[in-house]
């Protein structure tokens, strides 16, 4: 969405913006009587009670973000935009107060950072805490329950200004991300009554900020068939089709010519169609001023009349932005839109607030949370566990951990940019943090440890020499940072910052460099023999510097892996952002995107050290041959294919067995991943693809412990040309960890088997 600073200015224009929701009044005054009210009844049976109540002037009103209500009715004003990618934030639905009660909540590490931990059950833990501090705040009459998060946009090409705020570049993880986190939100899996309703965004193909003349909102996004179904389509499969999402927010960018927001084939073919997401409740949102952007960017449409008309007739509910406020009501008096069109809108948003219980008595479910409820002790203790297990280990010569001795001062010095960070290290879509703690903050907590801070123009390397430290910590972020409404042009360190750490590994002190933000090329410091150890932390929220410091001192001992892949430098010059495929092209240029498709990575995706080390071995199966029709046949009530498990051992067990072995001397957890490869289906083949993680949890040393690897026959499977979706014949090998450690081999013989027929535009 458009920077929020820009866009509170504009919306502080409007003067129906009212700051506090309101719950109706369903015992007293006008709304009494009306069937909303009456809790006997279907959602879609109470919404249609209130709309079938209104004029067609009164429903006009109601279809953009900052709803005025009708106060003839007894409904109050409501703001549909809210925003908690990470923690209840500042947005148009959302109140802080300035200070005291009410002017913070529980901060997370930003998406790219939790995915790096592969931990689903933090994922939906999170989810949980962020909707109780949601309810908090909705019961203070401080927000909606409808909240536009998560962003579940893939992250495709490095230079993305969004990436920050996705789960990473694989779908398999998007999609285990989706799950957990969208149902911690919502209060489980489609259940009678949200927590808060969950918006996916942005559908489809969005990954353009503004690079080289491309801006987001006139962005034409030419996708293949086959890239659409395979990618793009993956994330909000999984929002629309089994998680079962509230709610889905359309993009700026055109798809193949058409804009998201008037995109038919998207929106009837795909998303209501082909997954059959039409459940009461459920909604479509333009991202903001993305209708209008249709006419004044696009220039798809020779009126602005037309534009609102196609938008709503498309199936958008909600106009973020101004021209449904402005141009709906003179589209409807020149035939371009149905009362009956505005009705069936109005019926899938309120619809969703009545499953919401926004119309329900005060004693319904979470409307007992208060104050007392937002940014707890425990939700603190979550916000730093998930910063800890999310912090990735590139190098390590065996300076980590630190090892400060009772007897003897431990003298480090603090080189860089991010060494006192604090809102830096919540990235974007943060919202006030109770406290933030950056990384010398933490650092003047430990015992036996002095700091001697340096600025730049101090000269790091004349400082080294002349106090002689222990151990030198560099902790820094690239100086080009990615930005919502910006992309970036370079993925490498500014060449100071790499000065820098070069002149200081001169030194012969000890010195680890800490890779904070985005992801830039580290090879600078990976193959300095004199940089002892490298660590990316990311965007590791209010208590990160507390969980660096963890991690640094062996606290906690890291086990996450890296969610993406950290290309070399020159990446960005043979492949433009513009080009949305993914397989190399050697008439384009195309090296090939995300690890599946490109083998010249700096630090490839799924990578992580430890302060130990490991062993795996995979369980053979008693067969390494399998028959497609009886793997078919043995899925049972499964309502989609691709979802059907596949059983190595026998009928009854779903999943690949796989021992870790903790062969060092201290205690970790460790992520076990494996991985599909082979010469299946239609070439070019990929290199590998994810189909399955557990992360195990202490495992000291000495000790082993069984990864039970759910692997299903969508994970083995491909999409053709036409985006459907077919388990092949042919010769497969399952791959663990990165780099492998065991292989498992095995053969699917018959014939091919439809799992998912794509619709054709």
């Amino acid at each position: 969405m458009k920077d929020l600073s820009a866009m509170l200015a504009l919306l502080a224009l409007l003067p129906s913006l009212v700051w506090a929701q309101q719950y109706p009044d369903c015992q007293h005054g006008p709304l009494a009587n009306n069937s909303v009210c009456n809790t006997g009844l279907s959602p879609r049976e109470r919404a249609q009670g209130l709309i079938n109540a209104m004029t067609v002037g009164e429903k006009l009103n109601l279809t953009h973000n900052n709803s005025p209500g009708v106060a003839r009715l007894g409904l109050p004003s409501y703001n549909w935009w809210g925003e908690a990618l990470h923690g209840v934030a500042a947005a148009p639905g959302v109140n802080f107060s300035d200070s005291g009660e009410w002017s913070y909540a529980t901060s997370f590490p930003q998406p790219i950072t939790m995915t790096a931990a592969f931990d689903n059950g933090l994922l939906y833990a999170i989810g949980d805490v962020i909707a109780t501090e949601a309810r908090a705040y909705n019961n203070a009459n401080r927000s909606g329950l409808d909240y536009w998060t998560p962003d579940i946009n893939p992250f495709r090409d490095p230079r993305w200004g969004r990436g920050q705020e996705t789960p990473g570049e694989d779908t398999y993880v998007v999609k285990q991300y989706i799950d957990n986190y969208v149902t911690g939100l919502q209060g489980g899996h489609n259940p009678a009554t949200y927590k808060v309703i969950a918006t996916c965004k942005h559908f489809v193909a969005y990954n353009m900020e503004g690079w080289q003349g491309n801006n987001r909102y006139g962005y034409d996004a030419i996708v293949s068939t086959q890239d659409l179904a395979e990618y793009y389509m993956q994330p909000s499969q999984q929002c629309a089709r089994d998680t079962k999402v509230a709610s889905i927010m359309y993009s700026y960018n055109a798809i193949n010519g058409i804009p998201a927001c008037a995109n038919p084939y998207n929106i009837d073919s795909i998303l209501r169609g082909h997954w059959n997401w039409t459940a009461d409740g459920n909604y479509i949102t333009s991202d903001c001023t993305a209708i209008q952007n249709m006419f004044t960017d696009h220039h798809a449409f020779d009126s602005r009349q037309q534009t609102v008309g196609a938008a709503l007739n498309a199936g958008v509910d909600v106009d973020c932005g101004f021209y449904n406020p402005t141009y709906l009501s003179s589209a409807l008096s020149l035939g371009l839109i149905e009362e009956s069109t505005l009705d069936q809108s109005l019926l899938r948003l309120y619809s969703g607030l009545v499953r919401a219980g926004y119309f329900d008595p005060p004693n319904t479910p979470w409307r007992h949370l208060t104050w007392k409820n937002v940014s707890t002790p425990k939700a603190e203790d979550l916000a730093l566990k998930v910063a800890e297990e999310g912090i990735v280990l590139l190098k390590n010569n065996g300076v980590l951990p630190v090892t400060i001795s009772e007897d003897k001062n431990l003298t480090v010095l603090l080189v860089g940019g991010w060494i006192n960070a604090t809102t830096q290290l919540q990235g974007n879509y943060a919202g006030p943090a109770r406290t933030l703690v950056s990384p010398w903050m933490a650092l003047q907590n430990v015992s036996n440890l002095e700091t001697i801070v340096v600025q730049w123009y101090e000269s790091p390397l004349i400082r080294a020499i002349d106090t002689q430290p222990d151990l030198i910590l560099w902790i820094d972020s690239t100086n080009e940072a990615a930005a919502e409404g910006e992309d970036r042009n370079t993925i490498r360190w500014d060449n100071l910052q790499i000065d820098a750490v070069e002149m200081l590994a001169t030194s012969g002190i000890p010195l680890i460099a800490v890779h904070m933000g985005e992801q830039v090329d580290d090879s600078a410091f990976l193959s300095n023999p004199n940089v002892s150890a490298v660590v990316w932390a990311g965007y590791p929220g209010m208590l990160g510097g507390q969980a660096l410091v963890n991690v640094l001192t062996g606290k906690v001992a890291p086990a996450a892996r890296l969610p993406l892949t950290q290309y070399p430098t020159d990446y960005v010059d043979l492949v433009p952002m513009t080009d949305m495929s993914f397989r190399p092209n050697s008439t384009t240029g195309n090296p090939g995107r995300t690890y599946k498709w490109y083998d010249n990575a700096t630090v490839e995706f799924g990578y992580g050290l430890h302060y130990t080390n490991f062993s795996t071995a995979i369980t053979s199966p008693s067969t390494s041959s399998f028959d497609i029709q009886s793997l078919v046949s043995a899925c049972g009530t499964y309502a989609h294919a691709d979802q059907c498990p596949f059983r190595p051992y026998s009928n009854t067990t779903s999943s690949l067995s796989v021992q870790v072995s903790n062969t060092g001397s201290t205690g970790s957890d460790f992520v076990a991943l494996a991985f599909v490869s082979g010469n299946y289906g239609p070439a070019p083949y990929p290199i590998k693809s994810l189909v399955a993680y557990e992360r195990l949890f202490g495992i000291g040393p000495g000790k082993s412990q069984t990864a039970n690897l759910n692997i299903t026959l969508g994970g083995l499977s491909r999409h053709d040309e036409n985006g459907n979706q077919i388990l092949y014949p042919g010769s497969y090998s399952i791959l663990v960890d990165v780099p492998t450690q065991s292989t498992w081999n095995f053969t699917l013989t018959g014939t091919q088997y439809m799992m998912d027929e794509w619709p054709q535009a």
